[in-house]
């Protein structure tokens, strides 16, 4: 696996650092983004930017509530970002969706939840040739034919 890009706003340093030593003891290797820039949109799309060049696998990224990033990050062609909350919606966003960042409240979840967030999210893989993958095509044909670069 590729690194991964993790990036958050001042509200979620802490749990942003917490996940850094998770991915630490889990053999994650990561690349940080930083935290300093207020504008959480900065980051969001730095990180999504990075991730749909294909530089990393996947994305990280957290602010507040999780929504804010996760609207920049689905903003960036290539960027596919899903706001999970608990780990159920964080396996499916890889399963059925094959999601490529990850966004986290950190002001609305745990840090205990947002590490077993983030460990389902990174273990799970999507597999071709489900039922999901029509769902999916169908939204990277909708990107292919709408989005220019």
């Amino acid at each position: 696996m590729k690194p991964i890009a993790i990036g958050c706003d001042p509200n979620a340093i802490e749990m942003k650092n917490e996940i850094k030593k998770l991915l630490d003891e889990n053999g994650f290797e990561y690349k940080d983004f930083g935290s300093d820039d207020p504008i959480y949109a900065n980051v969001a799309i730095e990180v999504s930017q990075e991730v749909a060049s294909g530089k990393f696998s996947r994305g990280i990224l957290i602010c507040g509530t999780g929504i804010g990033v996760s609207i920049a990050a689905n903003k960036v062609k290539g960027s596919y970002a899903a706001l999970c909350s608990n780990v159920y919606a964080a396996e499916r966003a890889q399963l059925s969706n094959n999601a490529n960042i990850l966004a986290l409240g950190a002001f609305t979840t745990g840090i205990e939840v947002a590490k077993a967030i983030v460990l389902a999210y990174l273990k799970a893989n999507y597999i071709t040739g489900t039922r999901s993958e029509e769902k999916v095509n169908k939204i990277l044909e909708y990107e292919r034919t709408n989005f220019s670069n």
